[in-house]
């Protein structure tokens, strides 16, 4: 996979300059496929060699969890956005560990994949709630735990009967709303829900004051969109989900650095290598449905190779190939579900 890196002349933004320090820290793994969706690849997430960086204000990522978890630490507490596999679970709360010292208050949700979601249980048990909220988690006693924060689509599949995600793994605040904020740390959160897009149980987690925004795998720097159709994904909800983070994303001096965006997998962006992505995916779609708009099969438009040019960047992650996002966004463009997209 090919990395790029844009170099601003006359200087960088201190949080470009992170991103760099990032890139070099983490070579041997961000140069790697993304690990994604572990049940696809038929392996378990890497619990080894974890990662930490800081982003920017009090926002910090652990990488090779099975996914990016994203922490925010301060004086209350520590608010965790998707603490990762199961299997990672121990290195992940030793990680966080090294960051602060204060109590997990918060866990947070994007999306209901085992490789985001399966050490809630674990993570949620070394923490403590705060105030009368603390108690009575189902199927963990009457013990003090976080709040686990995700919208409602989350519960629904992670209680589902055809998963196997312990009790005290499901989420015990979710929305349906729009949006839902908290504030932690002297900061405000914003939990926003984009439907039908990665799936129809995606947030995007924006830390205003540190201006980073946790995009969850609505957004990757590895693969192509992993679009889960079986789960209400499509391609209109993830083109419109990539118009909504740039919609709160700013650009810093010289379209470098300003606001940070942490994607579910790869390396920390700015404003700017999303609007690449946003348009790669507008342009892969628009193809895909020039080729169905003229009678084309499937096995015709995949033989088209609609993704030619970017497959060099997003077309080698194991588990979610350029056949498969052509599929998708096959599958969900020449339907009616899924919310319209520009």
């Amino acid at each position: 996979m090919t990395t790029r890196v844009r170099v601003a002349v006359g200087g960088r933004a201190p949080a470009v300059l992170a991103v760099a320090v990032w890139m070099a820290l983490a070579a041997g793994w961000l140069g790697q496929p993304a690990t994604m969706n572990a049940a696809q690849q038929g392996r378990p997430p890497s619990a080894t060699a974890l990662e930490t960086l800081h982003v920017q204000g009090a926002v910090h990522v652990i990488a090779g969890g099975g996914a990016n978890v994203v922490v925010q630490v301060g004086p209350v507490g520590t608010v965790v956005v998707d603490p990762g596999s199961a299997s990672s679970s121990a290195a992940v709360l030793e990680a966080i560990g090294r960051l602060s010292k204060t109590p997990i208050r918060f866990i947070v949700n994007t999306h209901a994949h085992e490789d985001h979601v399966g050490a809630n249980d674990a993570v949620a048990a070394s923490g403590a709630g705060i105030g009368a909220r603390a108690v009575a988690t189902v199927g963990s006693g009457q013990i003090g735990r976080p709040d686990i924060i995700a919208h409602a689509s989350v519960l629904d599949v992670m209680s589902g009967q055809e998963t196997r995600f312990p009790v005290g793994s499901w989420p015990t605040s979710t929305y349906n709303l729009d949006e839902k904020a908290v504030f932690v740390n002297g900061e405000a959160i914003q939990i926003v829900h984009q439907p039908a897009a990665h799936t129809d149980g995606d947030s995007l987690v924006f830390f205003r004051r540190s201006d980073v925004i946790a995009a969850g795998d609505l957004y990757s720097t590895e693969t192509y969109p992993v679009i889960d159709v079986d789960h209400g994904g499509s391609i209109a909800g993830v083109v419109a989900g990539l118009n909504r983070l740039l919609a709160l994303a700013v650009s810093g001096e010289k379209v470098e650095g300003g606001t940070m965006i942490v994607p579910g997998h790869g390396r920390i962006s700015d404003e700017a290598d999303l609007v690449e992505y946003r348009d790669m995916v507008t342009i892969v779609r628009d193809r895909v449905r020039n080729l169905a708009g003229r009678g084309m099969t499937l096995a015709q438009v995949q033989a088209a190779r609609p993704t030619l040019e970017y497959d060099g960047l997003y077309g080698s992650a194991p588990g979610w190939s350029a056949q498969q996002f052509v599929e998708a966004v096959y599958r969900t463009s020449t339907s009616t579900s899924g919310p319209s997209a520009p």
